[in-house]
């Protein structure tokens, strides 16, 4: 985006970009083994305590003898796209210029393959960091019908999952998603009206409009997903057993 060897100099182009000079010198830092070792903490106990916000997590992992401050645990948590399951307000925003589509599936019956497909996005820990996967599922069946991963959460790798799914099946009727800019986006949605597909999103916070995917990633993450030494727990400990406080 930015040509160093341009005529314009390298302010000229930000400012046409109307982006901050500052950020084309901006390099990522990695994510250090620290932060990856305590992502793979989070991840493990939200699957058994998805109620546990940043608060009750911090003190489960105190359990563990480490001292972590709870705004670290919060924004490791955003990274991760992960957030505590309870009963609230729907006090959040769609992303600026999405449209936000009605819920479909209320008191339908699902009878046949390809009448309702739902998509999701999780995190998935791996040796040396982390990477997002997505998957397309079919809800009579529930077969997973393409699958993507990626670094990043952009709409792209959901799009080519999509697309995957729809040439290699028959297209559905519904197609379900929670509010995720992902699947708002125009692109994706584009393609969903393209096909002629009917567009659900779940309610906000609404884990179980959406239960079956969720169950596919429990059971991805439980028993495919994570090496044993992470089912096992770190230091001895059993990230199954009841921690004190908890139950």
């Amino acid at each position: 985006m930015i040509e160093p060897e341009h005529d314009l100099s390298i302010k000229q182009q930000a400012e046409a970009l109307a982006i901050s000079r500052s950020s084309v010198y901006y390099q990522p830092r990695p994510v250090s083994a620290e932060d990856l070792w305590l992502m793979r903490q989070i991840d493990e106990l939200h699957l058994n305590y998805p109620f546990a916000g940043s608060r009750m997590l911090r003190d489960l992992i105190g359990h563990r003898g480490l001292e972590v401050g709870r705004r670290h645990i919060r924004m490791l948590m955003r990274r991760m796209g992960i957030e505590a399951i309870y009963r609230r307000p729907n006090t959040s925003k769609p992303a600026p210029g999405h449209r936000i589509y009605p819920y479909l599936l209320r008191g339908v019956a699902i009878t046949r393959p390809n009448q309702v497909w739902a998509m999701d996005i999780t995190y998935i820990p791996i040796a040396r960091g982390f990477v997002y996967l997505a998957a397309v599922v079919d809800w009579f069946s529930r077969r997973v019908l393409a699958w993507r991963v990626s670094i990043t959460m952009e709409a792209c790798f959901c799009i080519e999952a999509l697309e995957e799914a729809l040439s290699r099946n028959e297209k559905p009727e519904i197609f379900n998603t929670d509010q995720g800019s992902q699947f708002t986006s125009e692109a994706f949605t584009a393609r969903l009206k393209e096909s002629a597909i009917a567009i659900s999103l779940d309610g906000k916070g609404r884990w179980r409009d959406n239960v079956f995917v969720e169950r596919i990633w429990k059971s991805i993450k439980l028993r495919r997903g994570l090496p044993a030494r992470l089912r096992l727990g770190q230091r001895g400990q059993n990230f199954h057993r009841p921690l004190p406080g908890v139950l």
